[in-house]
């Protein structure tokens, strides 16, 4: 059978759409579940659960809905998209980059303060951790914890929460391509990075597959951050569903700024090569998926 794109993209959204609205509460004290939900659901791309399941069933091959792998790759998909919303959250505060508009609608401090958008980030950090490790241990153990070790360290200083670090560190500030890298590597790049060694930790892949498979998330993450800095300045604000031009406007080093925008488009055309010449080199049997989530990454528009 041949494989249909967006036939597989929208049975797994689906899905995780269905799991997020369970798993995330309405009823949490004061209100908090209400500004959690609105942080989480009815917008985004959900990349980030796209790739972890992409990863599992290139290493695991296809996940009947009764396998522990299944499941596994379901609560990883929720809990990194979880991390991903609650950095967004705390990301717009102004004590941050101080925006108005996410997934085009009014951010959460926005809609419901900047207290309750601290709470609701904190509680949806906390949140993703707890799906990682449900009560009735059908997912192995030493997997929870591979999981768990695996989305704290792409989340905390090793990753994202370093990566923001830098960037606010860096307003005003030439860099350097290597030193832009890797910022990017940490605040971007390291989450996309996790959704793909978690959905590897499901199955287990030999020591080629899972080096292949690190060179690819790597790649597809700087392709990620690097399309991000040409929407920056290519589209507007009612497109990419958020403030456009928002990196010029506060002095902050993009791809572009450093490049230009010629070069910054090269350079994403040349990641995804990469991307996808480690797809090749790890082997593995079947990794439509996660080609097909390359190119929807450097070709987006949004």
């Amino acid at each position: 059978m041949s494989f249909v794109f967006s036939a597989w993209m929208a049975d797994r959204l689906a899905r995780t759409e269905a799991a997020l609205s369970l798993w995330v509460p309405e009823q949490a004290p004061a209100g908090l579940g209400v500004s959690m939900r609105y942080a989480v659901l009815d917008g985004g791309k959900r990349l980030r659960p796209l790739l972890v399941w992409a990863t599992a069933e290139a290493v695991c091959g296809p996940l009947a809905p009764e396998r522990w792998e299944s499941e596994a790759a379901l609560r990883a998909g929720c809990s990194v998209e979880l991390i991903h919303a609650y950095s967004l959250v705390h990301d717009d505060m102004p004590c941050m980059d101080n925006d108005v508009l996410r997934r085009g609608k009014p951010t959460v401090h926005v809609q419901f303060g900047q207290a309750q958008a601290l709470l609701a980030g904190d509680a949806l950090q906390a949140l993703a951790f707890e799906l990682l490790v449900p009560e009735d241990r059908q997912i192995p153990e030493s997997v929870q914890a591979r999981m768990c070790r695996l989305l704290a360290q792409s989340a905390g200083h090793l990753g994202m929460a370093g990566g923001q670090a830098i960037d606010l560190a860096s307003v005003g500030r030439a860099l350097d391509e290597s030193q832009l890298r890797e910022m990017h590597r940490r605040k971007t790049g390291a989450l996309l990075l996790g959704s793909v060694l978690m959905g590897a930790a499901c199955g287990t892949p030999d020591t080629r597959a899972q080096e292949a498979l690190c060179t690819y998330g790597q790649a597809l993450g700087l392709a990620f951050q690097v399309v991000d800095d040409i929407l920056d300045v290519t589209a507007d604000s009612a497109t990419l569903g958020k403030t456009a031009g928002k990196d010029q406007a506060q002095d902050k080093p993009t791809y572009v700024s450093l490049l230009g925008l010629a070069q910054a488009r090269a350079l994403a055309t040349q990641l995804r090569s990469q991307a996808m010449e480690a797809l090749i080199d790890s082997q593995l049997p079947d990794t439509q998926a996660l080609q097909a989530l390359a190119c929807m990454v450097v070709d987006r528009t949004h």
